[in-house]
Order: C-alpha cells, then structure tokens, then sequence
C-alpha cells in the first residue's frame, strides 16, 4: 500500500525530539507573534474609531487586526530562508542521520551538530534557498507530465477525475522538496546543485511509487491538520473574546494559525519522516536514467538552471563533485 513505517516514523520523531521541541518553540513563537501583534492592531483600531459610533469602532478593530496581521506575515515571509536552513533543513539532517542508524547529540548540541551538517553541503542560507525553490519548479514539471498522462486517456468522465487529481497531485508535491533536499545529505554530496538533479531523476523516474506515498501521506497531514484546528477553535475563541471590538472572524483565522503551529512543529515532522523512507526504499540501488534527466533537461529551464549551478560550483570548489 505504502513504503514507509508509520512506527518508524514516530520513531524518527522520538531520536529527534531536541529537533520537535526547537520546533514547537518556533512555530508557536510565530502563532503567538501574529495573534498578539494582530490583537494590538485591533486594539489600537478600536481605539483610534472610539468616539465614533458602534459599528465604527468594529470597523477600526477590523482594520487595525488586518494591518497587524499583514505586517507579521511580511516579516515572516522575510524570515523563510532561516527557517528553511535552521530549522527545516537542519531537521531533515538528523532525520537520515537517524535512518541510516547513525548515533546523534542529545539536546541542544543536536541542533548544532545539524546545523554543521547544512552548512558542510549547503554552505550559505542563500544556496539552500535557491535549490529549494528550483526544486520546487521542477517537482511541478513533473507533475504536469503525469497530468498530460491522464488527458491522453479516452475514458468518458475522465476529465472530471483528472481535474480532482491534479488538485491532489498539487498538494502532495507540497511535501517532497525538502525530501529532495534529504539526498545531499545521505550521499555526503559536496555538490548541492548536482544532488539536487541526480535526486529530482530519481524522483521523476519512480514518480508512480512516489506520488501513490504522498497521497497517503498528505491524507494524514490534512486529516490531522483538521483535527488540530477543531481542537484549536475554543482557545482561539477565548483570545478574540479580550479583543476589543469582538472582531467575529478572529477566532476562525487565530484556530488556522495554531492549527498551522501544531501542522509546522509535530505534523510535518511525521510526513518528512514517512516520505524519506519511501524515496530512500524505491529509489535504493538505482541510478539515474539518463532518458529522463534529457525528459527534464527539455520540459524544465529550472532543472538546466541547477545543471548550469552545479558546473559553476564545481569551478568555484577545486575537486568537487556529487559523491553519490
């Protein structure tokens, strides 16, 4: 049905825990930045409208809560690159650490030990920026061709479903940049541009396998994710409730951002975990088919882009290469 070990993953999570708590840590920090900076931008809303009626009041806590909301996703969007390098990255790090049975540091020299690991293959947070969002493009690339697989197919009523399936595929492909990313670390690659190619043919070469282990594992990720926004309905309610101008959308968007937490810091985790042991399993022993790094090479100038990074990173790194 799948390839990976839901057990196993749980027990990932366990040998990683300084990592699950370090993320807790960060992504409520952020949940608690935007409620509280959206609450004082209410705040301040309601006080600005104060000598005007009612509803205009409601409409000033409305707007200030707006503004504090989008000023703290403006930070947030500056502060991607961090996350994805400290704690994104540097998680996935031990993950395969502990997946090839490797010893890791205990509590805080673990975060440090990962993050000498990212910067030994990845070097600046700007590279493991850049490789990501490559990746992310070509993963796109990917799926579009199986989607052109599904409109080549006469069966009547098919569009309908394909239309439902491409949906899908669009969400599970959410989940696999950062197990691309996963293979530099495994290999022991000092050319991250060059993983990330070899990782993204043997990605695209066992795509059947792969995306049938996202989908099981993206109706995890939202099954939970749902469950968490459930649970975070009452407490988001009561933080709106000592906002001034019972601004009545708050408690919805407040449960999204600590369900989003909880999604962040314990739910990713768990999925990483799932789809690092089915990459590392289908694709285990093979090498990359020259057929379909030329079918990338030709559908997607983001795959030649890294193909053109890694030659320059080659050139700027006397003597190194993929070692894989």
């Amino acid at each position: 049905m799948w390839d990976f070990s839901v057990t196993k993953s749980l027990v990932i999570m366990g040998r990683t825990a300084p990592f699950i708590i370090f993320r807790v840590i960060v992504y409520f920090v952020i949940a608690v930045f935007f409620v509280a900076v959206t609450g004082t931008g209410a705040g301040l809303g309601y006080a600005v409208a104060g000598f005007g009626d009612a509803g205009q009041r409601a409409t000033g806590a409305l707007w200030g809560g707006g503004i504090g909301f989008a000023l703290t996703a403006g930070v947030i969007f500056f502060m991607r690159e961090y996350l994805l390098y400290v704690v994104k990255a540097g998680h996935i790090a031990v993950m395969v650490e502990a997946l090839d049975g490797r010893s890791l540091p205990r509590g805080q020299s673990q975060i440090a030990y990962a993050r000498t690991i990212v910067a030994d293959h990845f070097g600046q947070t700007s590279v493991l920026f850049g490789i990501d969002q490559l990746v992310k493009g070509v993963l796109r690339v990917v799926t579009g061709l199986l989607e052109g697989i599904l409109t080549l197919v006469p069966i009547p009523g098919l569009n309908n479903i394909a239309g439902l399936i491409r949906g899908y595929l669009k969400i599970a492909v959410g989940l696999l940049d950062e197990v691309i990313l996963a293979h530099a670390f495994r290999h022991r690659s000092d050319n991250p541009w060059a993983s990330a190619r070899e990782a993204l043919v043997l990605y695209g070469q066992n795509a059947k396998p792969m995306m049938i282990n996202a989908a099981w594992v993206t109706l995890f990720v939202y099954g939970l994710s749902f469950i968490a926004f459930l649970l975070m309905l009452a407490p988001a309610a009561a933080v709106v409730y000592l906002i001034p101008g019972a601004w009545s959308a708050g408690g919805f968007i407040f449960a999204i951002l600590f369900a989003w937490a909880i999604k962040a810091a314990l739910i990713e985790p768990f999925a990483i975990a799932c789809l690092l042991q089915a990459f590392f399993k289908v694709t285990d022993g093979q090498q990359p088919n020259p057929a379909w790094e030329a079918k990338l090479d030709g559908a997607s100038e983001k795959f030649r882009k890294m193909g053109q990074q890694a030659t320059a990173w080659m050139g700027g790194h006397t003597g190194t290469g993929a070692k894989v």
